[in-house]
């Protein structure tokens, strides 16, 4: 897992903040630093009951449970889902750059929000304009998707799919540094066994997948909510719950409006690393405080990283410390986020707000 805190990220990061606050002049103001404990607590352990997460953060647990429902009905906040590693072995996972006529790109984007097969979408300031991350059942619903119907989307001029052939870590992992070393050892004493491999009833039913839909609206939602929304008994909506996360098919992660937390930079490195050295560099790049996503990768480069960061400042900082710790990585471009429409399968606004829903069904037949 990659954790924020490094001395390399923390130079100079307390000004930085305050440089890009005034960036965002008209914004929303930025999160709190109890906020922000309280996101780095749900991160943790997204599904703790307010009694648990008041024990760590020292507060009541009425205090906390109105925070957070604060947070949520600003969409600043939010507690989802994400494919499990066992799912992520199942399902067919690419990055995929589209390029669209001029003028078009906000209304593509727009268009591409509402298909269900587009995780997380990103307009960049590159040669390219949309990059999206993009997951289906198998390669071949992916062919569909990108081949058939994707460059009929008006709008959209070049389709070009990079294939995740591994995903090191995936977004979900991802950590912020605001809680004391205490206070995390208190969320993760009771941490969840890791995902067990079954041989058996490893896919996802019918009745899983309407599960996820409900999840993806509201992560903590009670199990008897659950249980009402779906139609079933209380020990039954538990019972699934815990199948999923047991088996690895599912895992709960809390969000935030990354501009108003003191990360508005996204940026994505696509770079070249010989075969042989690619497992070691993978492992260690996620060890990295500003490691959000990474995986090995199809096409002329074979590993993509993604990072949050303080500043714009702080890409040449992150650059330089990789090239120096792993001379064998020879990064071929670096593409900045200018926008986020979309983080799995919440739409966002132009300050990272979410606005809404559109439950990511990696399951079903791409239709546009």
């Amino acid at each position: 897992m990659a954790h924020n805190g490094s001395e390399m990220q923390d130079s100079g990061s307390q000004g930085d903040r305050t440089q890009d606050a005034a960036v965002f002049a008209g914004a929303p103001p930025l999160l709190t630093e109890d906020e922000l404990a309280l996101i780095n607590a749900l991160q943790l352990s997204p599904r703790a009951s307010w009694t648990e997460l008041g024990r760590a953060l020292g507060v009541d647990p009425v205090t906390v449970a109105r925070r957070f429902h604060r947070l949520s009905a600003q969409g600043t906040a939010w507690v989802g889902f994400s494919p499990g590693p066992r799912l992520l072995e199942q399902i067919c996972v690419a990055y995929v750059v589209i390029d669209c006529a001029p003028g078009t790109t906000a209304r593509v984007a727009e268009a591409l929000s509402a298909h269900p097969h587009m995780v997380t979408i990103e307009r960049t300031a590159s040669g390219h304009d949309i990059l999206a991350t993009v997951a289906t059942p198998d390669l071949p619903a992916l062919s569909r998707y990108t081949l058939d119907l994707l460059p009929h989307l008006p709008g959209i001029t070049a389709v070009r799919s990079r294939i995740v052939t591994h995903m090191f870590t995936e977004g979900g992992h991802w950590r912020i540094s605001a809680l004391a070393p205490a206070q995390r050892a208190r969320l993760t004493a009771r941490a969840p066994a890791p995902a067990t491999r079954q041989t058996t009833h490893r896919q996802l039913t019918t009745a899983d997948r309407a599960l996820a839909v409900r999840l993806a609206h509201d992560g903590r939602a009670p199990y008897q909510t659950l249980a009402q929304d779906l139609g079933v008994s209380l020990s039954t909506a538990k019972r699934r719950v815990e199948s999923l996360t047991r088996r690895g098919l599912l895992r709960f992660r809390c969000d935030f409006a990354r501009p108003l937390g003191g990360w508005p930079v996204a940026v994505t490195f696509w770079a070249r690393v010989p075969p042989a050295d690619l497992p070691e560099v993978g492992q260690c790049l996620i060890r990295l405080p500003e490691t959000r996503n990474c995986a090995a990768i199809s096409g002329p480069q074979n590993l993509i990283l993604q990072a949050s960061l303080h500043s714009v400042s702080d890409i040449l900082r992150l650059e330089t410390h990789l090239a120096t710790a792993h001379p064998a990585l020879d990064i071929a471009d670096r593409v900045i986020t200018l926008r986020q429409d979309k983080l799995l399968g919440r739409l966002l606004d132009a300050h990272g707000r979410s606005v809404g829903v559109v439950p990511a069904d990696l399951w079903a037949e791409p239709a546009l």
